[in-house]
């Protein structure tokens, strides 16, 4: 059974982390995995840093310029994760664009990722007609849960599209802007959530974009499985180190 199906098992709500990797330091990727883990996050979503970054609000583009400036890259990423599943146990999953995965080969990124534990790719850029009639197949040879997103734009008909090739969860994002912090969900982010909680669609539901503290990680799970928060954890970061990720998992639960 891949690793995401178990944490939705547990039937909590699920607290998910994304980072970019390779920031701030080269060389902090294992470290801030490791440390999500032990502050009790439940899946961890690794960035892979790409120079054009159309879904992404500031702080993860400010965040992807640095770790391309450290030298992060595809390659690298493998490297430093390639041994993680002896200390990790919790779902991985790699966020990112589309060009960077064409250009290392998509057959052998998924075969790396394989190799590395990940359990899940996210990919905003990849149609789901593309994915479907090309790459699909590779994919699920890896066991690879392919993540797809749907917004408030998103018809009925697409989101039950999407729901039925679905595996793991659907990527809920909150609004149709780019990513970023938030302190508060509106009228119409609720009522957005709403239609897709009465929609009973087979798979679990995690919100992203613009997540970023107890009172919007509460709200946004009392309509879905879980919640993603992104800029927010860069943030502190990018201020505090690695050393305090604890204390921000613990604001937020």
């Amino acid at each position: 059974m891949n690793r995401i199906d178990q944490v939705f098992d547990k039937k909590k709500k699920i607290l998910s982390i994304y980072f970019t990797a390779g920031f701030p330091n080269l060389d902090d990727t294992t470290k801030i995995i490791e440390n999500l883990q032990n502050s009790g996050v439940d899946i961890i979503e690794i960035g892979l840093p790409f120079s054009d970054p159309l879904a992404d609000g500031p702080t993860i583009q400010e965040s992807s310029t640095a770790a391309l400036k450290n030298g992060m890259n595809t390659s690298l990423l493998f490297k430093q994760i390639k041994n993680i599943r002896s200390k990790i146990s919790i779902p991985l999953i790699i966020m990112g664009y589309f060009n960077p995965i064409l250009q290392y080969g998509v057959e052998k990124f998924c075969l790396d990722s394989k190799i590395s534990g990940i359990d899940g790719l996210i990919i905003p850029d990849l149609p789901i007609d593309i994915y479907t009639s090309t790459y699909k197949n590779i994919f699920e040879s890896h066991n690879l849960y392919n993540i797809f997103l749907i917004t408030p734009q998103t018809s009925t008909d697409r989101i039950l599209k999407i729901d039925k090739i679905s595996k793991g969860f659907i990527y809920m994002v909150s609004d149709s802007s780019i990513t970023g912090a938030k302190n508060i969900i509106d009228k119409s982010q609720k009522e957005y959530f709403l239609r897709i909680k009465k929609m009973n669609l087979n798979n679990p539901t995690i919100v992203g974009f613009g997540i970023s503290n107890s009172e919007t990680f509460k709200l946004a799970t009392n309509y879905s499985d879980g919640a993603i928060i992104g800029s927010a954890f860069i943030s502190h970061v990018k201020v505090n180190g690695i050393k305090k990720i604890s204390s921000f998992i613990k604001s937020i639960r």
